[in-house]
Protein backbone atom coordinates (compact mmCIF):
# COMPACT_ATOMS: atom_id res chain seq x y z
CA UNK A 1 0.00 0.00 0.00
CA UNK A 2 2.81 2.07 -0.17
CA UNK A 3 3.84 4.43 2.54
CA UNK A 4 0.20 5.17 4.55
CA UNK A 5 -0.65 6.73 7.75
CA UNK A 6 -3.48 5.44 8.99
CA UNK A 7 -4.93 6.34 12.13
CA UNK A 8 -6.83 3.65 13.66
CA UNK A 9 -9.32 4.60 17.22
CA UNK A 10 -9.51 1.73 19.31
CA UNK A 11 -6.45 0.35 18.26
CA UNK A 12 -6.35 -2.09 21.09
CA UNK A 13 -9.48 -3.46 19.82
CA UNK A 14 -9.05 -7.20 18.20
CA UNK A 15 -10.13 -6.07 14.74
CA UNK A 16 -7.84 -2.93 15.39
CA UNK A 17 -4.61 -4.85 16.34
CA UNK A 18 -5.24 -7.23 13.17
CA UNK A 19 -5.24 -4.23 11.03
CA UNK A 20 -2.09 -2.61 12.38
CA UNK A 21 -0.63 -5.84 11.87
CA UNK A 22 -1.12 -6.01 8.17
CA UNK A 23 -0.05 -1.94 8.21
CA UNK A 24 3.07 -1.84 10.18
CA UNK A 25 4.54 1.36 10.62
CA UNK A 26 1.71 2.56 8.12
CA UNK A 27 -0.97 2.73 11.67
CA UNK A 28 -1.38 4.57 14.45
CA UNK A 29 -3.59 3.47 17.04
CA UNK A 30 -4.98 5.43 19.55
CA UNK A 31 -5.36 3.27 22.86
CA UNK A 32 -6.74 4.88 26.29
CA UNK A 33 -5.11 2.72 28.56
CA UNK A 34 -1.04 3.49 28.50
CA UNK A 35 -0.86 0.03 29.21
CA UNK A 36 -1.84 -0.90 25.77
CA UNK A 37 0.81 1.01 23.89
CA UNK A 38 3.07 -1.95 23.69
CA UNK A 39 0.78 -4.49 22.23
CA UNK A 40 -0.16 -1.86 19.62
CA UNK A 41 3.69 -1.13 19.13
CA UNK A 42 4.43 -5.28 18.72
CA UNK A 43 2.42 -5.25 15.87
CA UNK A 44 5.22 -2.73 14.10
CA UNK A 45 2.37 0.53 14.86
CA UNK A 46 2.92 3.95 16.60
CA UNK A 47 0.60 3.92 19.40
CA UNK A 48 -0.84 7.61 20.80
CA UNK A 49 -2.53 7.63 24.26
CA UNK A 50 -5.83 9.20 23.26
CA UNK A 51 -9.02 8.95 25.45
CA UNK A 52 -11.70 9.81 23.12
CA UNK A 53 -14.12 10.18 25.78
CA UNK A 54 -12.34 12.85 27.51
CA UNK A 55 -10.35 14.44 24.38
CA UNK A 56 -11.16 17.77 23.09
CA UNK A 57 -11.78 18.07 19.21
CA UNK A 58 -8.94 20.26 18.87
CA UNK A 59 -6.61 17.66 20.43
CA UNK A 60 -7.94 14.18 17.65
CA UNK A 61 -7.31 16.90 14.90
CA UNK A 62 -3.52 17.38 15.57
CA UNK A 63 -3.36 14.02 16.05
CA UNK A 64 -5.24 12.99 12.62
CA UNK A 65 -3.78 15.76 10.65
CA UNK A 66 -1.87 14.41 7.44
CA UNK A 67 -3.03 10.93 7.42
CA UNK A 68 -4.22 9.29 4.24
CA UNK A 69 -7.38 7.94 6.02
CA UNK A 70 -9.09 7.63 9.82
CA UNK A 71 -10.68 4.25 10.79
CA UNK A 72 -13.38 4.14 13.63
CA UNK A 73 -12.90 0.68 15.05
CA UNK A 74 -13.30 1.54 19.00
CA UNK A 75 -16.39 0.25 21.08
CA UNK A 76 -17.36 0.46 24.21
CA UNK A 77 -16.69 -3.52 24.54
CA UNK A 78 -18.00 -6.53 26.76
CA UNK A 79 -19.00 -5.67 29.91
CA UNK A 80 -19.88 -2.24 29.76
CA UNK A 81 -23.11 -0.43 30.26
CA UNK A 82 -25.63 1.45 27.98
CA UNK A 83 -24.24 4.99 28.97
CA UNK A 84 -21.15 3.86 27.60
CA UNK A 85 -21.97 2.90 24.49
CA UNK A 86 -23.47 6.31 23.96
CA UNK A 87 -20.42 8.11 24.95
CA UNK A 88 -17.66 5.40 23.08
CA UNK A 89 -19.70 3.79 20.31
CA UNK A 90 -21.65 6.95 18.71
CA UNK A 91 -19.73 10.34 20.57
CA UNK A 92 -16.62 9.42 19.91
CA UNK A 93 -17.13 8.24 16.14
CA UNK A 94 -18.78 11.92 15.79
CA UNK A 95 -15.47 12.93 17.60
CA UNK A 96 -13.22 11.57 15.36
CA UNK A 97 -15.38 12.90 11.87
CA UNK A 98 -15.39 16.18 13.21
CA UNK A 99 -11.50 15.96 13.96
CA UNK A 100 -10.93 14.27 10.54
CA UNK A 101 -12.77 17.11 8.94
CA UNK A 102 -10.98 19.95 10.88
CA UNK A 103 -7.68 18.48 9.40
CA UNK A 104 -8.52 17.70 5.93
CA UNK A 105 -8.21 14.25 6.09
CA UNK A 106 -11.25 12.78 3.70
CA UNK A 107 -10.96 9.24 4.02
CA UNK A 108 -13.32 7.18 6.57
CA UNK A 109 -14.34 3.95 7.57
CA UNK A 110 -16.81 2.86 10.32
CA UNK A 111 -16.78 -0.16 11.83
CA UNK A 112 -20.97 -0.42 12.88
CA UNK A 113 -22.72 -3.40 13.33
CA UNK A 114 -24.83 -5.81 11.26
CA UNK A 115 -28.20 -4.57 13.04
CA UNK A 116 -27.37 -0.99 12.65
CA UNK A 117 -30.59 1.32 11.06
CA UNK A 118 -33.04 -0.67 12.39
CA UNK A 119 -34.90 -1.06 15.50
CA UNK A 120 -33.58 -4.04 18.11
CA UNK A 121 -35.35 -7.13 17.69
CA UNK A 122 -37.91 -7.41 20.77
CA UNK A 123 -36.53 -9.08 23.48
CA UNK A 124 -32.75 -8.40 23.07
CA UNK A 125 -31.46 -6.24 26.60
CA UNK A 126 -31.34 -3.13 26.96
CA UNK A 127 -27.58 -2.52 26.48
CA UNK A 128 -28.10 -4.07 23.00
CA UNK A 129 -30.60 -1.55 22.12
CA UNK A 130 -28.49 1.20 23.22
CA UNK A 131 -25.63 -0.53 21.17
CA UNK A 132 -27.35 -0.89 18.10
CA UNK A 133 -29.35 2.89 18.54
CA UNK A 134 -25.34 4.32 19.07
CA UNK A 135 -24.20 2.65 16.42
CA UNK A 136 -26.82 4.19 13.97
CA UNK A 137 -26.73 7.43 15.57
CA UNK A 138 -22.78 7.03 14.22
CA UNK A 139 -24.16 6.17 11.06
CA UNK A 140 -26.80 9.00 10.12
CA UNK A 141 -23.97 11.14 11.55
CA UNK A 142 -21.39 10.17 9.21
CA UNK A 143 -24.09 9.99 6.22
CA UNK A 144 -24.56 13.92 6.57
CA UNK A 145 -20.94 14.67 6.12
CA UNK A 146 -19.95 16.08 2.64
CA UNK A 147 -16.83 16.51 3.52
CA UNK A 148 -15.62 12.92 4.34
CA UNK A 149 -15.20 9.93 1.93
CA UNK A 150 -16.74 7.66 4.19
CA UNK A 151 -17.98 3.35 3.83
CA UNK A 152 -19.70 1.93 6.43
CA UNK A 153 -18.86 -1.33 7.16
CA UNK A 154 -21.21 -3.57 9.31
CA UNK A 155 -19.90 -6.88 10.07
CA UNK A 156 -21.68 -10.03 11.01
CA UNK A 157 -21.15 -11.88 14.60
CA UNK A 158 -17.55 -11.80 15.04
CA UNK A 159 -15.31 -14.61 15.75
CA UNK A 160 -11.57 -15.41 16.20
CA UNK A 161 -11.49 -18.02 13.94
CA UNK A 162 -8.66 -17.40 11.41
CA UNK A 163 -9.40 -15.78 8.16
CA UNK A 164 -10.54 -17.48 5.19
CA UNK A 165 -10.17 -14.66 2.63
CA UNK A 166 -13.44 -15.52 1.42
CA UNK A 167 -16.68 -12.79 2.53
CA UNK A 168 -20.01 -12.52 1.27
CA UNK A 169 -19.99 -8.32 1.21
CA UNK A 170 -23.08 -6.19 -0.02
CA UNK A 171 -25.51 -3.02 0.95
CA UNK A 172 -27.32 -6.25 2.80
CA UNK A 173 -26.80 -9.97 3.34
CA UNK A 174 -28.39 -12.89 5.30
CA UNK A 175 -27.15 -12.57 9.29
CA UNK A 176 -24.11 -14.75 9.92
CA UNK A 177 -21.10 -14.51 11.77
CA UNK A 178 -17.52 -13.08 10.08
CA UNK A 179 -13.50 -13.86 11.97
CA UNK A 180 -11.74 -10.62 12.89
CA UNK A 181 -9.03 -11.78 10.74
CA UNK A 182 -11.04 -11.19 7.35
CA UNK A 183 -13.06 -8.01 8.28
CA UNK A 184 -9.38 -6.21 9.20
CA UNK A 185 -8.65 -8.10 5.69
CA UNK A 186 -11.45 -6.17 4.27
CA UNK A 187 -10.50 -2.90 5.54
CA UNK A 188 -7.65 -2.82 3.96
CA UNK A 189 -9.38 -3.89 0.97
CA UNK A 190 -11.73 -0.94 1.18
CA UNK A 191 -8.35 1.30 1.86
CA UNK A 192 -7.44 0.55 -1.43
CA UNK A 193 -10.44 0.87 -3.22
CA UNK A 194 -11.91 4.66 -2.76
CA UNK A 195 -14.65 3.91 -5.11
CA UNK A 196 -16.12 2.59 -2.29
CA UNK A 197 -16.67 5.87 -0.41
CA UNK A 198 -20.19 6.61 0.10
CA UNK A 199 -21.65 3.12 0.38
CA UNK A 200 -22.51 1.14 3.77
CA UNK A 201 -21.99 -2.52 3.09
CA UNK A 202 -22.43 -5.53 5.32
CA UNK A 203 -19.96 -8.36 5.81
CA UNK A 204 -20.28 -11.71 6.63
CA UNK A 205 -17.88 -15.30 5.56
CA UNK A 206 -18.78 -15.99 2.04
CA UNK A 207 -17.46 -17.46 -1.30
CA UNK A 208 -15.87 -14.62 -2.55
CA UNK A 209 -12.29 -13.44 -2.05
CA UNK A 210 -11.96 -9.82 -0.41
CA UNK A 211 -9.78 -8.72 -3.37
CA UNK A 212 -12.55 -9.72 -6.22
CA UNK A 213 -15.18 -8.51 -4.23
CA UNK A 214 -14.18 -5.11 -3.13
CA UNK A 215 -13.06 -4.59 -6.43
CA UNK A 216 -16.52 -4.65 -7.76
CA UNK A 217 -18.65 -3.21 -5.19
Amino acid sequence: MGRMRIIIAGGHGKIALRLAERLKAGAVGLVRNPAHVADVEATGAQAVVCDLEKATVAEVTEIVRGADAVIFAAGAGPGSGAARKDTVDRAASVLLADAAERAGVRRFIQISSMGAGKPPAPGRDEVWAAYIKAKTEAEEDLRRRDGLAWTILRPGRLTDEPGTGLVRLAPEVPPGSVPRDDVAAVIMALLENPGTAGRTLELVSGETPVIELVATE
